[in-house]
């Protein structure tokens, strides 16, 4: 599910080097497992893989984020969340629209492709979860990036399920069911972040009474 209480949206991020470290092994995992499900869900069929693709996306880029920009002002850490939510917006509705199609083509996806890799899914999340399971009582942006990790072992159990409805029914109906529901949570989550990061990028702007120099200053 599309985390919609980032680090990268919080202030005061840790710069322990075993916090970085879990990041950026963090990334890594999600990056290559968004390209693998995506490509898997295009080339099998599976709405439900794409749609799971789309936890992947935000974790990477909630975890690039928190390492690129975590340190800067809230500025520049607001522009960051605002091009994160408008992709994973974007990619949710792109999902969405797919399966709606899916519905009228009435095209039924490989449900084996999908239940193995919805399990390397679940290895590759479950993973990360506990690999991020003893900074869970830290800060919020420490906890906030467990418990997205967490959620999103969740969903992938989601797509397993998804698979074997598939396998059992012959329809493609499981598979689109699971995935309305994933893309409908990533618009949900993009358009949190999005909202959440105008106001920050609003918030940052001084006022222009604020900015213009006052009498005493200017002598």
């Amino acid at each position: 599910m599309a985390c919609s209480s980032c680090a990268a949206d919080k202030g005061g991020p840790t710069n322990s080097p075993a916090w970085r470290r879990a990041l950026w092994i963090a990334l890594a995992v999600n990056a290559l497992m968004f390209a693998a499900e995506l490509a898997a869900g295009i080339l099998r069929g599976s709405k439900a893989l794409q749609a799971d693709a789309l936890d992947f996306l935000g974790d990477a880029a909630n975890y690039a984020i928190s390492l690129g920009v975590a340190g800067l002002a809230l500025g520049w850490r607001a522009r960051a969340a605002l091009v994160k939510g408008a992709t994973i917006f974007g990619f949710g509705l792109y999902v969405l629209l797919s399966a709606l199609w899916a519905v009228s083509q009435g095209t039924v996806p490989h449900a084996e492709v999908m239940g193995i890799v919805g399990f390397v899914a679940l290895l590759a999340n479950g993973g990360v979860a506990l690999m991020l399971y003893r900074f869970r009582s830290g800060d919020a942006n420490m906890r906030s990036v467990w418990i997205c990790s967490r959620n999103d072992a969740i969903g992938n159990v989601a797509v397993l399920f998804a698979a074997l409805g598939v396998f059992g029914t012959g329809s493609a109906f499981p598979d689109i069911i699971v995935a309305g529901i994933m893309a409908t949570l990533g618009l949900w989550g993009g358009a949190q972040i999005i909202r959440q990061a105008s106001l920050e990028l609003r918030s940052s702007k001084p006022s222009i009474g604020n900015s213009m120099p006052t009498a005493e200053q200017s002598i």
